[in-house]
This record gives structure tokens, C-alpha cells and sequence, in this order.
């Protein structure tokens, strides 16, 4: 399955309501879950972002439609990265001349 980072920011709402972010991170969970994706983790961070999201959905499709649904609810915005394993960067480089 392709793999994601996902990096976000706290909305004014969000920082409001940070008392409740664990409960929307497992809302969030679920969500992938029924989706058929695999949401591996998620870290809240210092600096530049406030948190990073790890997951794998089946698609690019599946992963903005569940990305879209968490900015609906107005708590984040996101910045997501395409992320490539050992393996997919291994078969690029040999097509490499």
C-alpha cells in the first residue's frame, strides 16, 4: 500500500479544542481503518508543525478523501509527502542509467 506522511498545524478551533485531540486522533484511526487503510501513527510535535500522521492507504483517492474529511471537521490543516520504502527506491534506482 502506498505510504504518507502527513504533517499538520492546529487551526484556531484545533488549539481550542487541543484537550480533545487524542479522541480525534482515534476518531481519525478509525476512520482509516474502514476506509481498508492503515493508519500507523501519530506524533505530536514542537517547531514548524505541530504533528505528523504516518499512514498507508490504497490509493492516492483513499488518502484525500480521508484527508479532506479531517480538514472538514476544521481542527487542522495538512501537508502530505508520497513516501517510498527501501524496496519501491531500490527498483526506481535501477531504472536509473
Amino acid at each position: 500500500m502506498p505510504a504518507y506522511v502527513t504533517l499538520f498545524n492546529w487551526t484556531e478551533q484545533g488549539i481550542k479544542n487541543a484537550k480533545l485531540t487524542t479522541d480525534r486522533a482515534k476518531a481519525a484511526k478509525a476512520m482509516w481503518e474502514k476506509a481498508g487503510a492503515r493508519f500507523i501513527g501519530i506524533w505530536w510535535t514542537l517547531g514548524q508543525y505541530d504533528g505528523v500522521i504516518i499512514h498507508e492507504t490504497p490509493d492516492a483517492e483513499t488518502a484525500t478523501r480521508l484527508l479532506i474529511s479531517l480538514a472538514q471537521a476544521g481542527n487542522i490543516r495538512t501537508t502530505t509527502l508520497p513516501a517510498l520504502s527501501e524496496v519501491e527506491m531500490e527498483g526506481i534506482l535501477k531504472g536509473l542509467p
